[in-house]
């Protein structure tokens, strides 16, 4: 059945929809949805976790655990440990997902 096998993707005022077991930045990069700020657009790791330019907020829905590499990134500046953050190039889809992008060059900031 394609309902069990698809998740929805609520992102930037949009709709996307995912395989799941899918990565979640390409999935978001492959249907235009804007994952990164600014120039981060060009200058990011191309889904390596190591810069930390695709960090997002998830609000709603569940991701695996993070992995070391994600944990490591998240762990120093402009990231913090304790922000909630996670990286699309890191999550799998598993389910539906509602996600918030926040401000500053590696979407790190509330403020502005």
């Amino acid at each position: 059945m394609e309902g069990d096998s698809t998740a929805k993707i609520q992102f930037s005022g949009q709709t996307y929809v995912a395989t799941k077991g899918s990565n979640l930045r390409k999935v978001l990069l492959e249907q235009g949805a804007p994952l990164y700020n600014g120039s981060a657009s060009a200058l990011n790791c191309r889904g390596l976790g190591t810069c930390g330019t695709c960090a997002i907020r998830i609000v709603k829905g569940e991701a695996q655990p993070a992995r070391a590499i994600e944990r490591w990134r998240l762990s120093f500046p402009p990231h913090r440990p304790d922000s909630e953050l996670r990286l699309a190039c890191q999550i799998e889809v598993l389910g539906d997902l509602t996600l918030e992008k926040l401000n500053g060059f590696w979407g790190e900031r509330k403020d502005l």
